[in-house]
């Protein structure tokens, strides 16, 4: 009499009787002992050197597969096409039993090899199985619970499968689900690898489950062809694969793929509503590379295209790289140097400081270094986010696979936005496109139960290597960076050519304190260049009026003494800045803190630092 497990469907019976009935067809014996001779070392040598990418993709998902059934007699299976085991992980205490029935590599458990088994079903079926104690064909297997899921690749066919095997005694409901999450996890990462180059639509009935592993993907040629699916894809669309392969965008979602481009050209556009031949609405997110754009506005107007050229407005400050020497400042230089150290590691960043220092800049620079720079750099502000915003951050995360995601400000991230990040995070696990995750601040990070800092579990998530980028003050290069920045602000090419520094102006410039650094620095060159006219040399006089009058810190240029200047009243708008600047720094860059000793909000802190900057 066959065991039953609370929950399973008379389908479930159904399956396991025909599964019994083949092998009965095959003339197997129930009482007779299975063939347990592994493949020699040769063969199995071979074996997995033919499934390498299978186990590329799948043993960091069997690994952390391990981690959540850890403790329970059990051990994580991975099997190829035939049913021969090429990798296997498990508990210690059950590995003694487990070499009883030889689950050990090199040994094939196809029905034909062992009888009803989760995974020699499954393999049959292409479906998750599960085979519990007596539901085993062979009394030699019976005190074992099996779960199995198959592994298909984006055209239907059977990779191989993934199993949980454990002691029957030990046996939890959640198990199975869990093989089945993992088994697509791989089949999602090896989607991505084929189809890294073309479009990919990603998509769901509900918007926030858009980057999750429920979400349906499909791959799309530049005709506009389905040529690629997800198991989730074809579940969601009712469709088998084969028949999904001969619909295309139009038939399918009822829009063009043209549209489709023209709509997620911005990297952080919201999902576009489509709807199905049968009337079901879903949400659907378009990643589209520029080969595979390029490829697609070809094909509809057999016209080539030339990279787009964005407006100048919309184009980032040039990013200098982190190639040695750049910049003549040693802490800066040491700094690159450890940034370079880091580059494709696949270790989060963190770059705190003042505002203006180059932060941004410099994730941009690393971006541009890094494996992931033909990928997308996507910024999220975390600062300014609205506590009613539970798009952006899940959706930033997905643009920026393969490329770079910059977390701007993720201090002022409140508690609802750090747990939105430290669940978007942990669904990218063993995800075959990987990205650079850099992170600015005030200050370094801090955890606890404080406003203001991180959630424990998002800190330790986001640990990696913390980097203080030097304020201009304490930079002993700020002759070089004003003659590159006057060279931008009247380039050589334009009547009069770049203006030089007189002595005594570089004077005045070095004795300033600089609270707005960078940016303040070149807001001050561009005004004295434009004081200045077509003269070749900027002299004191050409600099904004009021400079260098509130001097709280004497110059750090080396051998340079300050310039006395008479005390003159400030703006309010000055004095609204210096009264911010100072509590920011009195709080250690905690801009929550800040906020709350000047009794104004986190943005309005943010919005002042950056506008006086």
């Amino acid at each position: 009499m066959t065991t039953r497990l609370a929950g399973l469907q008379p389908e479930h019976d159904r399956r396991i009787a025909h599964s019994h009935a083949r092998c009965g067809t095959l003339g197997l014996s129930r009482i007779e002992r299975p063939d347990f001779a592994p493949l020699g070392r040769a063969d199995l040598t071979l074996a997995r050197e033919r499934h390498q990418r299978l186990l590329v993709h799948a043993t960091p998902v069997m690994e952390m597969l391990f981690e959540q059934i850890a403790g329970t007699e059990s051990m994580v299976v991975l099997c190829d096409a035939s049913g021969t085991i090429v990798h296997a992980i498990g508990d210690d205490d059950f590995l003694g039993r487990a070499s009883k029935v030889a689950l050990r590599p090199g040994v094939n458990w196809s029905e034909p090899a062992k009888g009803t088994n989760a995974i020699g079903t499954a393999l049959v079926d292409e479906r998750p199985t599960l085979v519990h104690a007596d539901e085993h064909f062979m009394h030699a297997n019976q005190f074992l619970t099996c779960s199995a899921a198959p592994i298909l690749d984006p055209r239907g066919n059977v990779l191989g499968a993934l199993d949980v095997t454990g002691d029957h005694r030990s046996y939890h409901q959640h198990t199975m689900a869990l093989v089945n999450m993992s088994a697509r996890m791989i089949e999602n990462q090896w989607l991505s690898g084929d189809f890294r180059s073309a479009m990919r639509l990603h998509f769901h009935a509900r918007g926030p489950f858009i980057g999750t592993l429920v979400e349906g993907i499909v791959a799309v040629a530049p005709d506009g062809r389905i040529v690629g699916a997800n198991r989730s894809a074809l579940d969601q669309l009712g469709l088998s694969g084969a028949a999904l392969r001969r619909c295309n965008v139009s038939s399918l979602f009822g829009t063009t793929v043209g549209s489709l481009i023209d709509h997620f050209r911005s990297p952080l556009t919201a999902p576009m509503a489509v709807r199905t031949p049968d009337g079901r609405q879903l949400q659907l997110v378009a990643h589209v590379s520029w080969p595979a754009m390029r490829r697609i506005d070809e094909a509809e107007t057999g016209v080539p295209l030339m990279p787009p050229s964005p407006a100048p407005a919309a184009q980032p400050a040039p990013v200098q790289g982190l190639e040695a020497g750049h910049g003549s400042d040693p802490a800066l230089q040491a700094l690159q140097q450890r940034l370079r150290s880091v580059c494709d590691r696949d270790i989060p960043v963190l770059l705190h400081g003042e505002a203006g220092t180059g932060r941004r800049r410099l994730a941009r620079a690393l971006h541009a270094a890094s494996r992931g720079a033909a990928g997308t750099f996507v910024v999220v502000h975390c600062g300014a986010l609205d506590r009613a915003d539970t798009r952006t951050i899940p959706v930033a995360l997905q643009r920026a696979r393969g490329g770079s995601l910059l977390l701007d400000a993720v201090d002022g991230l409140t508690a609802s936005h750090q747990a939105q990040l430290l669940t978007a995070l942990g669904k990218l696990v063993g995800d075959a496109a990987p990205m650079n995750l850099i992170m600015t601040s005030h200050a370094p990070l801090d955890h606890g139960t404080d406003a203001g800092r991180l959630d424990t579990a998002l800190f330790y998530r986001l640990q990696g290597l913390s980097l203080r980028v030097p304020p201009l003050r304490e930079r002993s290069d700020l002759a070089t960076l004003a003659a590159e920045m006057l060279a931008d602000a009247r380039p050589g090419g334009v009547r009069g050519g770049a203006p030089r520094l007189a002595a005594p102006t570089l004077a005045r410039l070095a004795a300033h304190h600089w609270p707005g650094n960078l940016r303040e620095l070149k807001t001050v060159l561009h005004q004295a260049c434009t004081a200045a006219g077509e003269a070749a040399t900027l002299e004191p006089s050409h600099l904004p009026e009021g400079f260098g009058r509130d001097q709280t810190c004497g110059p750090t240029g080396p051998g340079v003494a300050p310039v006395p200047s008479s005390p003159a009243p400030l703006s309010l708008g000055e004095m609204e800045h210096q009264a911010i600047a100072q509590a920011v720094a009195a709080a250690g860059g905690n801009i929550t803190q800040a906020a709350r000793q000047l009794g104004i909000s986190r943005n309005t802190v943010y919005r002042r630092l950056k506008q006086g900057g």
